[in-house]
Order: structure tokens, then C-alpha cells, then sequence
């Protein structure tokens, strides 16, 4: 019972996501065509008085387009993208003090010194699943990595190799990792490997 509640919870989170994703992009849309309408008062002044209101409403919908993208792919990159739209807002529409700019400069240059050193290469990342029994040579053609293998190898023998090499205890959700992608057991049948997921890393 426990099992289909958590599922159901689930299905229902990625649904209002979906939906909420789906309301704020109809209201970027409209906001996009007022202002695209709006452009066309602006000589008269009648609906941006000045510069900055323009500015602040483009950073605004800016911001939005970056949440959507946050609540559709969950990544550590796409969090980075709205902080980082959020804070260049803050310090570019707010002209309150100098200090305050500062203190948004450094706000920016800790996010990128977090982006560089504390983000592992396998934060963003796509993983797609192939059978155990997929010859390398097929993998490394449609994802484009280089997989070492002997000739008509198998995902199989790849991750059971390497779990013998570096003594890892074979079960779902054992890794291996290489320089720029790795190999992860997704399924077992019967204690054989049935399943395995290549998770890439996305520059």
C-alpha cells in the first residue's frame, strides 16, 4: 500500500509541476505580446515612462523562462541559471548603494566559484538504459563515447570486469565510472545483471 501512495505522490508532483510549468509560460507568452504591443506607445511614453521599467519587465520574464526550465530538467545547472538571472536583477534595475552592488558581485562570483569546484561533472547529466547484453560498440555509436572494449563486448562484461578490478559488489545501483561517463546496474533478474545504465555527462 505504501508503495502505490509513494508512486501516486509522485505521478500527482510531476503533474502540478507540468501544470504549473505550463500556466507560467501562457503568461510569459501574454506578457511577451503586451510588450511587443506596448513598444509601439513608447515615443508618447504612455506605457513604459522610462528605460528602466522596460529593463526590470525583460529580467522579470527572463527569470521566468529560467523556472520553467528549473521545474522541467531538476538540475543543479538550471538552479544555478535563475540565482545567477536573479542576482544580475538585483544589481543592475536596484541602484540603492554601492554597497549593495558589491555585494551582488560577490554574490555572483561565489555562485560561479561553487559552479566550478563544489558541481561534480555527473550533476548534470542524461542516463538512458540499455539491455546487459548491447554490445558496446552499438553504445559508444549512439551516444557518442568511447567505451573500452574488446571486439563484441557486451555492457555486461564492461561493468562486470571493471566491478572485478576494483572489487565492487555486484547489485542494483553499483557504478563504475570512467573520465566523462559512467555505468550503473539498473536492473537484476534472478541475481544476473539485466540492465545497465549509461549516465553521461552533459558540458
Amino acid at each position: 500500500m505504501k508503495h502505490y501512495v509513494a508512486k501516486f505522490l509522485k505521478r500527482l508532483a510531476v503533474t502540478l509541476e507540468f501544470f504549473i510549468s505550463l500556466m507560467l509560460a501562457l503568461g510569459i507568452i501574454l506578457l511577451c505580446l503586451r510588450m511587443a504591443v506596448s513598444m509601439i506607445h513608447i515615443p508618447n511614453l504612455d506605457v513604459w515612462p522610462n528605460y528602466n521599467d522596460l529593463l526590470e519587465t525583460c529580467f522579470n520574464l527572463i527569470i521566468g523562462v529560467e523556472l520553467i526550465r528549473m521545474m522541467y530538467y531538476h538540475t543543479p545547472n538550471t538552479v544555478f541559471e535563475v540565482l545567477l538571472f536573479a542576482i544580475a536583477r538585483q544589481i543592475i534595475i536596484d541602484h540603492s548603494s554601492v554597497w549593495s552592488s558589491l555585494i551582488g558581485v560577490c554574490a555572483i562570483a561565489v555562485l560561479f566559484a561553487t559552479r566550478k569546484y563544489l558541481f561534480c561533472e555527473f550533476d548534470v547529466a542524461d542516463e538512458i538504459i540499455f539491455r546487459a547484453s548491447t554490445r558496446v560498440k552499438t553504445v559508444n555509436k549512439i551516444l557518442g563515447i568511447s567505451i573500452p572494449h574488446e571486439q563484441n563486448e557486451t555492457l555486461l562484461s564492461v561493468i562486470e570486469q571493471k566491478f572485478l578490478e576494483y572489487k565492487i559488489e555486484t547489485g542494483v545501483g553499483a557504478c563504475v565510472y570512467f573520465s566523462d561517463f559512467g555505468l550503473r546496474v539498473a536492473k537484476m533478474h534472478e541475481g544476473k545483471i539485466s540492465r545497465i545504465e549509461v549516465i553521461r555527462s552533459i558540458h
